[in-house]
């Protein structure tokens, strides 16, 4: 399949960054950073995605949503990359939206789908525990009671945790931790009690908690696919975030390497524009292409999603490390091609770099991915 959009994906890409660069540029992330915003995004900016039908995007149209495909998705995230804009699309539209639709029985589907389509529903995973990535060291434990389970442990890095409405949590129902035997997924209300959450406003200003559960009861409905079977969903479910991850950080980088030109077209020194200088001109070269191939390689992953979740994880682990590594050189060259103004608060490159290293974390970093590739081939 050509690395190229189609039309109709050309207006979606136009579609949404025209309602993103309007209404959250670069400066509303700074506002409400500032402001101490208590949610950490636009409720009212959020009802707009919901209108326009991006909350909605992977969801079936039997359940009011787009029914649309990850490349579409990659489309909306890459463009929220390039303004930064903090929004639960990803942790909710496309992980959460993407988990139901995979493994949710038809009371769950219809249950929770629709109002994750209409925006009124957030939803997010909680996977991670401790300070890197590592969705097989799960150690939350899911003790059955009676009809059902009592789960009880933490999770760490839980992405928009503090304003959802709906957890959907890896706990280690048998076996131990590292084992891909004795995983199941609950569907958990984040008002059920047992339920402590903690927001944590992470570095580049976008928001994540930590989640104790203690003793939370859940019936056998909670459930999220079959019992102790939850690797293989688990797997598909994070490859998806991580290519929607990947747009993202190459929308960043984009945006990143396009105001670092522009800044090179313009600054004077010694007499003459920065960029006339060769060794610049190099590095501006070079990061062009690096971008480029990144583009090619997460365009590639979004297109093997959409053909079989099941035989795209190659593809994705090539994506998602290349984006992530490209997404790290491009704010680096930003910040030094800028000077001494780059590593300012005033001066908005400085966010770019520290949502790139959240991105680069996020799922899995460079080295975590290029493991589980050496691992798929045998080496």
């Amino acid at each position: 399949m050509a690395l190229v959009l189609t039309e109709e994906q050309s207006m979606l890409r136009d579609s949404a960054r025209g309602l993103i660069s309007d209404k959250a540029p670069v400066s509303h992330l700074r506002h409400l950073r500032d402001s101490k915003d208590p949610t950490g995004f636009s409720k009212e900016l959020w009802q707009s995605f919901a209108e326009m039908g991006y909350a909605g995007l992977l969801v079936p149209e039997e359940f009011g949503g787009s029914g649309l495909g990850f490349m579409e998705a990659g489309i909306v995230t890459e463009e929220i990359g390039r303004t930064l804009m903090p929004s639960p699309f990803l942790a909710t539209s496309v992980v959460a939206a993407s988990a139901l639709n995979r493994g949710g029985s038809a009371a769950q589907k219809s249950e929770y789908l629709p109002k994750i389509s209409n925006g009124s529903l957030l939803a997010t995973l909680a996977i991670d525990e401790g300070a890197k990535h590592r969705p097989l060291q799960t150690n939350l434990q899911a003790v059955r009671a009676g009809n059902g389970f009592k789960l009880s442990g933490a999770k760490a890095l839980v992405v928009d945790g503090h304003v959802a409405d709906l957890f959907i949590v890896a706990a280690r129902t048998a076996g131990a931790a590292g084992k891909r035997e004795g995983l199941t997924l609950f569907l958990v209300n984040s008002k059920a009690k047992g339920v402590a959450i903690e927001r944590t406003i992470m570095v580049d200003a976008h928001n994540a908690a930590r989640i104790e559960f203690a003793n939370v009861e859940l019936t056998a409905d909670s459930v999220l696919g079959e019992v102790d079977q939850a690797a293989g969903l688990l797997d598909g479910i994070l490859d998806i975030g991580r290519g929607a991850v990947a747009a993202e950080m190459v929308g960043l980088s984009d945006e990143v390497f396009g105001r670092t030109v522009e800044y090179l077209k313009n600054r004077k020194q010694f007499g003459k524009l920065i960029g006339e200088f060769q060794a610049l001109q190099h590095r501006a070269a070079q990061l062009y292409v690096d971008i480029e191939i990144t583009r090619a390689a997460v365009m590639k992953a979004l297109q093997a999603l959409d053909a079989d979740v099941a035989k795209a994880a190659s593809a994705v682990a090539v994506a998602k490390a290349r984006a992530g590594t490209t997404a790290t050189r491009a704010v680096q060259e930003g910040v030094q091609m800028h000077g001494g103004m780059g590593m300012t608060d005033q001066f908005d490159i400085g966010f770019f770099m520290k949502r790139a290293r959240i991105c680069e974390e996020l799922f899995g970093d460079a080295n975590y991915h290029t493991e589980q590739l050496a691992r798929a081939r045998g080496y």
